[in-house]
């Protein structure tokens, strides 16, 4: 481990422990680095780290906290390491692995938690996916919102978190315009319509198989997009490769 790693570490311990609980100031960076015995060196790179991953906060003329340490703000950064992701083939695979594993058992989680009000915002969001058929961008954006009202239903903000965070935007619009391209959009929609269903029966069990049925179909598409891409000598990310990629 660098010194620059056993800085963050100690820092990190201090927040485990409790001694620097979610919301309080870090002592001034001579005190902290004293404390830990680091040069203040050491300890500003550290804070810097630690800042950038969102466990701690800088505030110019105020000093250094400590976060909230909430779920969605320190998975925050899986997002953009998802969009870094999409160039490579294997990558995009295992992303939709990890989904398929994730999201029906949270889809099938959130038919027994789901409110009312919960139920209209999902529907609201497969009305205008039906209303923009052909509109990728309409699409992508009411598929994404659709999805994020059926985990926010089981309230489990980690689970929201992660799962919005391997479903990256440029994935989701390629491969709706690839769906409209291959006239499969509407097939799509009727997945979301099954979804909807079982959710308003608070169907545990078909709720589940219904998103199973949805990312696994999703799942096949891309692999056969993927290897299309691949015969014709396309890179899995070129503007080449029938467009975008992040579906439903």
């Amino acid at each position: 481990m660098s010194l620059s790693d056993r800085a963050i570490e100690q820092i990190r311990e201090l927040i485990r422990t409790g001694a620097l609980p979610p919301g309080s100031k870090l002592p001034p960076e001579q005190e902290l680095s004293a404390q830990l015995g680091l040069s203040r060196n050491l300890a500003r790179e550290a804070v810097k780290a630690l800042a950038v991953a969102r466990v701690l906060e800088v505030r110019r003329g105020d000093g250094t906290y400590v976060t909230s340490l909430q779920p969605s703000l320190l998975l925050e950064g899986l997002g953009g390491a998802v969009e870094l992701m999409q160039s490579d083939k294997g990558a995009l695979l295992d992303l939709m692995e990890v989904r398929r594993l994730l999201e029906p058992l949270a889809t099938a989680l959130a038919a027994t938690r789901i409110t009312e009000d919960g139920l209209a915002e999902v529907k609201r969001h497969l009305d205008a996916m039906r209303e923009a058929r052909e509109n990728v961008e309409r699409l992508n954006s009411h598929d994404a919102a659709f999805h994020r009202a059926v985990v926010s239903a089981t309230g489990n903000e980690s689970l929201l978190t992660l799962l919005e965070g391997i479903s990256g935007r440029t994935l989701r619009a390629r491969i709706w315009r690839g769906l409209v391209d291959d006239q499969a959009a509407g097939r799509t929609l009727a997945e979301h319509e099954a979804i909807y269903a079982a959710l308003s029966a608070r169907d545990f069990a078909l709720s589940q198989a219904a998103a199973l049925l949805h990312v696994s179909s999703t799942e096949e598409w891309l692999r056969e997009h993927l290897r299309t891409a691949a015969s014709l000598g396309d890179h899995p990310g070129s503007a080449e490769d029938g467009a975008d990629l992040k579906a439903s």
